[in-house]
């Protein structure tokens, strides 16, 4: 893959428009990430969980802030892989392109969850479950084997990409009309359903496969030969910086939240966050937290410690193995090719948050309703879909946004309505209209 073709501020479904001579104050990439800002759908992740309930009278981490902190670690990575490409590449005339690699990975970062449905990944799974174990496996004999696959695998980051491309009911050709690197840069995994494997994962659904491969072949990404005809492509580059900032995030800010929340105590976090350090760096961060009596503050110092030395490794790791990644011979993640003390301390992290956080009680609650409201919604809506001269379908469908297009005359086409509907929904209007559906709960008279 080339660097020249990769980075292109070309518009999806604005392609017409595009003048690649025009000069603004703001560039394209700039312009996705204000305009994924000011959007619903990212406004919207305030109130989706990411691991842990919403906040009661401590305020932990939600796919809103979530996202904005991995767009903040995700540029620093980029911007470091900039300055050392930049140098690498010098005399190339393309060369200057690379200055934007730190703005395509800040929009991809914020656009990287907007896919997935209320209550996290339990969420997700409840979805992929109806149709492979619950009501929902009525309808594979209507559909194809494609469509099934889509539907029994649900992934957030295909829906990520379907929300941000499709075309929905009423609006214009492109979706967001997002430039075609940074809707590449949040394909993890640039494959069909079909190829998803033991865990699910896949790119795109079967609907905006030809949008995918539109884009793709625009960047020069390297396509895969397979007998079978299958679509699969070596990753976009960024995505792997992407995929390190969220990671990162993640791990390190859930043991941050666990700790606030007491399932995790500073007595646990502070060695295992000083596990990333040399004895020398442990020994001046010792010194520099004897100023500090707050716990909570001696987290986040370390924290803020540890992300930033997680950034400075990733980005080395992406300079060294350049030639792989943009062979497409590159394989694990950036994380799984920095230094062993670094790696071993973020291993250190993933099973203890494995351990105690994933586990606990209240996380274990979540995912205990969230499953049993997505699926009573799912039940009730893809039947008004299937059967809308009912009356209380009728009643029901006036609910769904018109942008839905609840009445598409193809099976999948409803379904999809359906899925986009509640996958856009937040945890709290999802329980809200469960308990009405339900006739739990009642508007104000």
């Amino acid at each position: 893959m080339q660097w020249s073709r990769l980075i292109c501020d070309k518009r999806f479904g604005l392609e017409n428009y595009h003048d690649p001579r025009r000069q603004e104050s703001r560039s394209d990439f700039q312009r996705d990430h204000d305009r994924l800002v000011f959007s619903a759908p990212f406004r919207r992740l305030q109130n989706k969980t990411q691991v842990f309930p919403l906040p009661g009278s401590v305020f932990v981490h939600n796919r809103l802030t979530h996202s904005l902190e991995v767009s903040c670690v995700g540029r620093s990575i980029a911007n470091e892989v900039s300055r050392a490409l930049r140098k690498r590449y010098a005399g190339e005339e393309w060369v200057e392109s690379l200055e934007s690699l730190g703005e395509i990975v800040g929009a991809a970062c914020l656009a990287h969850d907007l896919g997935n449905p209320p209550f996290g990944h339990s969420g997700e799974k409840s979805i992929s479950t109806f149709f492979s174990e619950g009501e929902g496996r009525v309808l594979k004999e209507s559909l194809t084997d494609a469509q099934w696959n889509d539907l029994i695998n649900f992934e957030g980051n295909a829906n990520a990409f379907r929300l941000l491309t499709h075309s929905f009911k009423g609006r214009r050709n492109g979706g967001f009309a997002m430039t075609y690197s940074t809707l590449a840069s949040i394909v993890k995994y640039p494959y069909e359903s079909t190829l998803a494997g033991g865990k699910g994962k896949f790119g795109f659904f079967t609907s905006e496969k030809d949008d995918f491969v539109k884009i793709a072949e625009e960047l020069g990404m390297l396509r895969h030969e397979r007998e079978d005809g299958l679509v699969s492509y070596a990753r976009h580059p960024l995505v792997y910086i992407v995929e390190a900032a969220d990671d990162i995030c993640y791990e390190v800010m859930d043991i941050e939240d666990a700790c606030k929340l007491r399932i995790l105590s500073p007595t646990e976090v502070i060695p295992l966050l000083l596990g990333f350090f040399d004895p020398e760096r442990r020994e001046r961060m010792e010194r520099v937290m004897e100023h500090v009596e707050d716990p909570n503050e001696r987290i986040a110092y370390l924290r803020s410690c540890v992300i930033g030395r997680l950034v400075d490794c990733c980005a080395e790791a992406f300079t060294k193995h350049e030639d792989k990644i943009m062979e497409g011979r590159f394989e694990g993640s950036l994380l799984n090719r920095i230094p062993e003390r670094e790696k071993e301390g973020y291993a250190a992290c993933s099973r203890l948050s494995y351990a105690r956080i994933y586990n606990a009680g209240d996380v274990v609650d979540i995912e205990l309703a969230g499953n049993r409201i997505v699926t009573t919604l799912l039940e009730k809506f893809i039947h008004a879909v299937r059967h809308p001269d009912q009356n209380y379908s009728k009643l029901l469908l006036s609910k769904v946004p018109e942008q839905y297009d609840a009445g598409n005359p193809d099976l999948f086409g409803k379904i999809q309505s359906v899925l986009d509907h509640i996958s856009g929904m937040t945890d709290v209007y999802a329980l809200d209209l469960y308990r009405k559906l339900l006739g739990m709960s009642l508007p104000a008279v």
